[in-house]
């Protein structure tokens, strides 16, 4: 591969405006990391100073060279070699070479166009100086229609396994054709129209209002990625437990219906990999979420503090200090995560403003009264009632959000029952249960919804 040094500076090159005065030659790498996910795959190149990039996207095959100033190749770079997994949606590989003198390059051979996204973060938490390379698809996949389609498979699966094997072949006529393609337009038409029913008096007895849609429940499992979220004395990490609760959560509503409607779980992240708070509520806004619940583990500095807790958005003071402690400690998972704040969506960013109705809250709070009395069942509450807060991940306007922390992982005790599979299988019952419990009471409406 031939690159000029002009077009790679041209790529945008901080070395420009920061001056050699500025960068770490010399710098020690700490850490390669490389994280593949569906929607993006990320990698991190943590060092003990500020690293400067320029990088440039070549084409036919697709790759991204990114130029390293100030270092020299080491073995901790040529570990990013064998980190490429071979499912890896985006990387086909990673090749790290001396560029010359001072001047690391890498090529990264791409398994599809991408654009990318390269931006440092400074030193947080655990972390030091973080060189962070996002590669984005060129054309993402649309959920909603990637959560209809998938729908539509499970459903033919499942008439092909209860047809009677010994039925005699049908005549084949000529008619009009319904093919899946067909049924996913149609059903995404439905989706994305809802149509508003005429009101009408009913009685106390009359059945609730059926839909023609699917109702969709965003599951939230927190942190992920460069975020572990917290961290157990036995060493259990907080996003690894909440993916598996949500997975369970999942398998249950995929089976689950509302007077007769199906239902379908939406996870903002199906994998180990991050997610910023802006985008997980954009992403259950996208696919029209009839509920949004984020799952977590509380910490706390006393190893004592224990039980589960469930929390709506406040417009105003939290409900409590503990509440309001809780809820800046987990809107600063962004920084932990790493987001790069100059390219954020307008539309991301202004979900994260106060845009919280009282009709959203009060749903919410109903939500989370009907989710705190089913796990109440099944382990120790903290508190026994919703607690409110300003959570950031909880700011959708029209959907109904609650965050739940299952337990306290910093609690030994409460450690060993987020691992084993019956407490989180036992958790699963108790947030499913609560979620037919609110929609039992609050029976969901075909209405109009822009995406």
């Amino acid at each position: 591969m031939t690159l000029s040094r002009r077009s790679l500076l041209q790529g945008g090159s901080l070395v420009l405006l920061l001056g050699t005065a500025h960068i770490a030659f010399g710098a020690t790498i700490v850490a390669v990391r490389v994280w593949p996910a569906s929607d993006y795959s990320r990698v991190t190149i943590e060092s003990d100073g500020l690293l400067v990039s320029s990088q440039s996207v070549v084409g036919s095959p697709p790759r991204l060279a990114v130029d390293i100033e100030g270092l020299e190749l080491s073995t901790a770079l040529r570990e990013l070699v064998a980190k490429v997994q071979a499912d890896d949606p985006f990387i086909a590989g990673i090749r790290v070479g001396q560029f010359a003198p001072r001047v690391v390059r890498l090529v990264i051979d791409l398994k599809q166009p991408v654009t990318p996204q390269v931006f440092n973060l400074p030193p947080v938490a655990a972390y030091q100086h973080r060189l962070v390379l996002d590669l984005f698809p060129t054309q993402p996949v649309d959920p909603l229609e990637a959560l209809i389609a998938e729908r539509l498979r499970d459903a033919a699966a499942a008439t092909a396994a209860h047809s009677p094997l010994a039925s005699p072949p049908a005549i084949a006529r000529p008619g009009p054709r319904h093919d899946t393609s067909d049924a996913l337009g149609e059903l995404i038409a439905r989706q994305t129209q809802r149509p508003v029913p005429e009101p009408s008096p009913r009685s106390a007895t009359a059945a609730p209002a059926k839909t023609d849609r699917l109702i969709i429940v965003a599951l939230d499992p927190g942190h992920g990625g460069e975020d572990p979220g917290a961290i157990g004395p036995k060493g259990t990490r907080e996003k690894d437990v909440v993916l598996q609760v949500a997975h369970r959560l999942q398998a249950r509503l995929n089976a689950a219906s509302v007077n007769g409607n199906p239902m379908r779980a939406f996870l903002t992240r199906d994998a180990d990999f991050f997610v910023p708070l802006g985008v997980r509520v954009q992403k259950a806004r996208r696919v029209q979420a009839d509920l949004f619940v984020s799952i977590h583990a509380d910490a706390f500095t006393n190893p004592e503090a224990r039980g589960a807790s469930v929390f709506a958005l406040s417009q105003g003071a939290a409900s409590s200090t503990a509440a309001r402690w809780l809820a800046n400690k987990e809107n600063a998972a962004d920084l932990i995560g790493g987001v790069n704040v100059r390219t954020q969506e307008a539309n991301v960013a202004r979900v994260l403003m106060d845009m919280s109705t009282s009709a959203q809250i009060k749903d919410s709070l109903r939500l989370g009264g009907a989710m705190l009395g089913e796990i109440g069942q099944v382990g120790r509450l903290h508190k026994p009632r919703v607690e409110q807060a300003g959570f950031a991940v909880l700011k959708a306007p029209d959907i109904p959000s609650v965050l739940v922390e299952t337990a306290f992982i910093s609690n030994p005790e409460e450690e060993e029952r987020l691992r084993s599979d019956a407490y989180q299988e036992q958790l699963a019952d108790a947030l499913m249960r609560g979620i037919l419990r609110y929609f039992a009471a609050n029976p969901p409406l075909a209405r109009s919804r822009s995406l």
